[in-house]
């Protein structure tokens, strides 16, 4: 079992910076690939970026491309999401996620039903 705990989010005007964390406990000696999502209020649940287990592919929905940047600790079972530029359309709780892949596995996931485990989720609110 996994256990997901994430931090960072919050408040910024637009153009500004945030960065959200996400650390995984319990099962953490098994290779898993991480994304990272974002739910706005009465929408879905929608890729914002994703990253392999060894962190060598991202992917990043279009709308994101250039100003978010997706990271990951191994050592720490750690994911990072860096947003900079923000908009007020990036305003949404951001959720982490991970799942289970095999050390040999290159692939990044983009679809919620790819994913076993989630964090609480992280409101991200930006201001015009």
């Amino acid at each position: 079992q996994v256990e997901l705990a994430e931090s960072g989010g919050g408040l910024v005007h637009a153009g500004g910076s945030l960065s959200v964390s996400c650390a995984a406990s319990g099962r953490t000696s098994s290779a898993y690939a991480w994304g990272w999502f974002r739910q706005a209020p009465g929408k879905e649940r929608d890729i914002v970026a994703a990253i392999s287990w060894s962190g060598g592919r991202t992917t990043y929905a279009d709308s994101v491309k250039g100003r978010f940047t997706i990271s990951r600790d191994n050592a720490k079972n750690t994911v990072y999401l860096q947003m900079n530029s923000l908009k007020p359309e990036d305003t949404a709780v951001y959720y982490c996620a991970t799942r289970f892949t095999s050390y040999s596995d290159s692939y990044y996931y983009t679809q919620v039903t790819d994913y076993n485990y989630w964090g609480q989720g992280t409101q991200v609110t930006v201001t015009s």
